[in-house]
């Protein structure tokens, strides 16, 4: 089994209300997924950026999660009806490299 970082992307800054909205119906899509969602992740705020030249442009991420499953195919799968999606959003997969 593979790890994935799912990355969220886009939609603003939500009200409270839409924030509330969104815990709600991500909770139900994680229920879906028959415990494939290892790690629910969080929503994140940019805060900072370090780097020994000259920094990549920011990527602004909303939240994150991680995913196991046999393939992209797999996360695909468990993706497509991801509330996020529903709501406008982007969400970008990484597979997680072992070292």
């Amino acid at each position: 089994m593979a790890q994935f970082l799912v990355t969220y992307h886009g939609m603003g800054h939500p009200t409270p209300e839409m924030m509330e909205a969104g815990r709600e119906a991500f909770r139900a899509w994680v229920e879906t997924t028959g415990g494939a969602v290892t790690d629910p992740g969080a929503p994140v705020n940019f805060v900072a950026q370090l780097a020994s030249g000259e920094p990549a442009p920011a990527v602004e991420i909303a939240g994150y999660s991680i995913i196991q499953a046999e393939s992209l195919d797999a996360v695909r799968a468990l993706l497509a009806e991801h509330p996020f999606i529903a709501r406008g959003g982007t969400l970008q997969v990484s597979e997680c490299l072992g070292v």
